[in-house]
């Protein structure tokens, strides 16, 4: 049972140590994965609608 205290007692000690982000550095962060998601999806929908255009033409069906 020593061993899981001790454990515990660490760990508060280090969580101590850990510097958060401000409010503000979470906002921009997620800002940033919001307008990259974005982009990425607009991209990969559009190479989607290609690639199905191109099959199309390369299979048209009967």
């Amino acid at each position: 049972m020593g061993k899981a205290t001790n454990f515990i007692k660490e760990c508060g000690a280090e969580l101590r140590k850990v510097v958060w982000p401000s409010r503000e550095d979470v906002i921009s962060s997620v800002k940033v994965v919001i307008v990259s998601t974005i982009i990425i999806a607009v991209i990969l929908g559009a190479l989607d609608i290609l690639f199905s255009a191109g099959m199309s033409l390369l299979f048209p069906a009967a």
